[in-house]
C-alpha cells in the first residue's frame, strides 16, 4: 500500500475512499496507469472495507477480482470509491469505481471476499 502511495481519504457509513498517484510507481511501460495498479487499489479498498465489517477474530480474503478499464490516465491521482453490493455472513461483494481528477470514471471493479474465522 505505501509503495504505491495509496492513502485513505474517506470512511463513511457505507463507503470507503482512497487515492493513489499516477506516476512512475503506477505506470505501465507506455506511461499510462497500469491495470495491475488499478486492481491493487481496488483490492486494497474492498479488503479493508470488508475487514471493517467483520467481528473480532474474523478476517477477509479476496476470492475474485474483476476490472473493466474505461479510460486511460497518464498523470495526477486516481480516486477509488468502494461500496457494498452484498454483506453476508460468509461472503461479501464490493463495487470499487476509480475516477480521474476530473471525476470521470476510469475503471469499474468488483471484488468478492470470503469472511474467515
Amino acid at each position: 500500500m505505501a509503495h504505491l502511495g495509496i492513502v485513505y481519504t474517506r470512511l463513511g457509513d457505507d463507503v470507503l475512499e482512497a487515492e493513489m498517484p499516477v506516476d512512475a510507481r503506477t505506470h505501465q511501460p507506455f506511461g499510462l496507469l497500469h491495470g495491475g495498479a488499478s486492481a491493487a487499489l481496488a483490492e486494497t479498498l474492498g479488503s479493508m472495507a470488508g475487514y471493517l465489517m467483520t467481528r473480532d477474530g474474523q478476517c477477509v480474503v479476496g476470492t475474485e477480482l474483476n476490472a473493466t478499464h474505461h479510460r486511460a490516465i497518464s498523470q495526477g491521482k486516481v480516486r477509488g470509491v468502494c461500496l457494498p453490493l452484498h454483506l453476508g455472513r460468509q461472503n461479501q461483494s464490493w463495487e470499487i469505481t476509480l475516477f480521474d481528477e476530473q471525476g470521470r470514471r476510469c475503471c469499474t471493479c468488483r471484488l468478492g471476499t470470503a469472511v474467515m474465522g
